[in-house]
C-alpha cells in the first residue's frame, strides 16, 4: 500500500478554495495539502469575469468568510474589491505557497486498495500524477472555458463587435457606441446601467422578464456599527442580522407568493416614470423563488432607463443582421456592439472524469448527499453555495464539517468514508426542478440528482444545514467508515464508453 503525497488536494483557488484551505490550515494543522488552480492567478470567478461594473449579487457581510470581516463600505461590492479580499485572505494565512498555478485536473481515479485518489493534472503541456487521501472540489458550478450561446441564425452576417461577458476584451472601447445587451439575468442588469454611462445608447434585449429589486449599495447599519465596535464584533452582528433577516423574508415570501410578486413588481413600477411600460418588461411569468432575483444597487438600472440612456426590449430574436438584430415582430435594432449575456454552462466537479477502482463514474447518476458529497464516491467533498442566499454561507459550513470529518477519521484510524447508496436509492430520484433558470434546466440531465429522502436531499436552508453540518454528529449513521473496504459502485452509477467520450 502506497502513501499518498498529500492528505488533501483542493481543486480551485477562488473564493471557495481559499476559504477551504484556510479552514484546513487552522483546524487540521497536521494535515498536508495543496491547492490546484488551472489559471495563473487566484480569484476564480472574480478573476475570470472582467466586464465593466462586475459586482456581487448578494451582500458581502454574508458572502464574505465567517472568519474574516468585510471592511469595505459597499455591501454590494465591485469585483476588484472582492478579488482583493480573496488575495488578502491567501496572504494573511500564508496560502500562496500551497497553490500550484496552471495545474488543470483532467481525471480523478480512486483506489480502494490504497484508499487514495490519483489526479491526472496538466501543467505546461505535460501530464503529472498527484496522489492524496482526500479531494476537496472547489471548482465551482460552471465551465470557465465556455459560455452559453443560443443558436441564432446570422452570426456570420453581423459586422459589428460580438462579445460574451465571460471573455470580455480588455481593450474594448464602447464610448459613444450603440450597444445591445442580450439577457435578463444578473450580468445583463449589471452591464446595462454601467455601459450606459459612456455609450450612446444601450438596448437590453430579453426573451422574458425577470424579477429585479433595488438594494442599497452600502449597509448603513454595518458601517455605523463599525464606528463604535471592534471590527470582528461589528461584522458578526451584521452577519447574523443579515442571515436572520434574509431567512425571515424567504419565509414570508413562501407563505404569500402572490403578495411577494405584487410587491416586487410594484416596487419596479414605482421606480420608473409613470408612462413607462413596466408591464411588458418587468412582469415575469414565473413566481418568486423559482429563479434568483436580480439585485441592482441604489436602483442604478432604473435610473438609466428613466434617463433614456437605456431601453428595454422584450421579445424573441429572429436573427442577427449585418448591422444588429432583427426581432420576431420585424423590428430592427442597430448596434455597434452586441453583448451576449446569455448565461453559463453548468458543470460538476470541474468537468473532470472520475473513476473508482477502474470503473468510470456517470456523474449524471450520482445522488447528492446533504449538499456536499456524492453517492458512493469515497473521500471526496465538493463545495458549492446557495441559490437563495450568499454562496459562502454554505461553503463555510461544509468546510467546518469537512475538517471535523478529517479529525474524526484520524482519531478513529479510518482511511475511507463513503455515502453508500443502493440501486433503489439511485432510482428514487426527485426530478422536479425547484429552480428553473435556463442554465439549470439546460444542464439538469447531465448533473448529479436530488433524492426524495434524507440524506439524499439538499435543502437550500442555512439553519437546516447549520443544524446538520455544524451541530450534527459526523458519524450519524448515514456514512460508511472503513480502514480499507472495497467500494462497490451500483451498475446504475457506472458510465458507458459513449458517455466518457462525450465528457472528454
Amino acid at each position: 500500500m502506497s502513501t499518498p503525497q498529500f492528505d488533501v488536494l483542493v481543486i480551485g483557488a477562488g473564493l471557495s478554495g481559499i476559504g477551504v484551505a484556510r479552514y484546513l490550515k487552522v483546524r487540521c494543522q497536521s494535515r498536508t495539502f495543496a491547492i490546484l488552480e488551472s489559471k495563473p492567478r487566484i480569484g476564480g470567478t472574480w478573476d475570470l469575469f472582467r466586464y465593466p461594473g462586475i459586482r456581487s449579487d448578494s451582500d458581502m457581510h454574508t458572502m464574505g468568510y465567517a472568519f474574516k470581516p468585510w471592511t469595505e463600505a459597499k455591501a454590494i461590492a465591485d469585483g476588484d474589491a472582492i478579488l482583493r479580499y480573496i488575495r488578502e485572505t491567501a496572504e494573511e494565512n500564508d496560502l500562496l505557497r500551497h497553490i500550484r498555478f496552471d495545474h488543470a485536473v483532467r481525471t480523478a481515479s480512486y483506489s480502494s486498495a490504497d484508499q487514495c485518489w490519483t489526479l491526472e493534472v496538466e501543467h505546461e503541456g505535460r501530464v503529472q500524477h498527484l496522489t492524496s487521501r482526500f479531494v476537496f472540489s472547489c471548482a465551482g458550478y460552471y465551465r470557465h472555458h465556455e459560455g452559453y450561446l443560443p443558436e441564432w441564425p446570422g452570426y456570420s452576417d453581423y459586422r459589428g463587435i460580438l462579445v460574451h461577458p465571460q471573455f470580455w476584451p480588455e481593450d474594448l472601447d464602447y464610448e459613444g457606441k450603440t450597444i445591445a445587451v442580450i439577457g435578463s439575468g444578473a450580468t445583463a442588469v449589471t452591464l446595462t446601467p454601467t455601459l450606459a454611462g459612456k455609450a450612446a445608447h444601450v438596448y437590453q434585449i430579453q426573451r422574458s422578464p425577470t424579477y429585479v429589486v433595488s438594494r442599497p449599495g452600502e449597509d448603513r447599519f454595518a458601517n455605523g456599527l463599525r464606528r463604535w465596535l471592534p471590527e470582528k464584533l461589528a461584522y458578526a452582528i451584521t452577519r447574523w442580522r443579515t442571515i436572520i433577516g434574509g431567512a425571515r423574508r424567504r419565509k414570508r415570501m413562501a407563505r404569500n407568493l402572490e403578495g411577494t410578486r405584487k410587491m416586487l413588481i410594484g416596487a419596479v413600477a414605482h421606480a420608473l416614470p409613470k408612462d413607462y411600460d413596466w408591464k411588458t418588461h418587468f412582469v415575469p411569468s414565473y413566481m418568486p423563488g423559482q429563479q434568483r432575483i436580480c439585485a441592482v444597487p441604489d436602483g442604478d438600472m432604473f435610473k438609466a432607463l428613466s434617463d433614456g440612456k437605456a431601453s428595454m426590449v422584450t421579445g424573441h430574436i429572429r436573427r442577427f443582421t449585418s448591422s444588429g438584430l432583427e426581432m420576431e415582430d420585424g423590428s430592427q435594432i442597430e448596434a455597434d456592439i452586441v453583448i451576449t449575456a446569455t448565461g453559463l454552462v453548468m458543470e460538476s466537479l470541474g468537468g473532470m472524469n472520475v473513476y473508482v477502482d477502474g470503473l468510470p463514474v456517470d456523474r449524471s447518476k450520482l445522488l447528492i448527499y446533504k449538499g456536499f458529497m456524492y453517492s458512493n464516491l469515497p473521500n471526496l467533498v465538493y463545495f458549492t453555495g446557495y441559490t437563495n442566499a450568499s454562496w459562502t454561507l454554505k461553503v463555510d459550513l461544509v468546510a467546518d464539517f469537512a475538517c471535523r470529518l478529517l479529525n474524526f477519521m484520524q482519531r478513529k484510524g479510518y482511511r475511507q468514508v463513503v455515502p453508500p447508496a443502493t440501486e433503489v436509492d439511485l432510482k428514487n430520484v426527485n426530478s422536479a426542478l425547484k429552480f428553473i433558470s435556463g442554465y439549470v434546466v439546460r444542464a439538469a440531465p447531465r448533473l448529479p440528482k436530488h433524492g426524495k429522502a434524507f440524506p439524499w436531499v439538499h435543502e437550500q436552508d442555512y439553519f437546516w444545514d447549520r443544524k446538520t453540518l455544524k451541530r450534527g454528529k459526523v458519524d450519524d449513521g448515514t456514512l460508511r467508515f472503513s480502514r480499507g473496504e472495497r467500494v462497490i459502485l451500483p451498475p446504475g452509477q457506472i458510465a458507458g464508453d459513449a458517455m466518457l467520450d462525450a465528457a472528454e
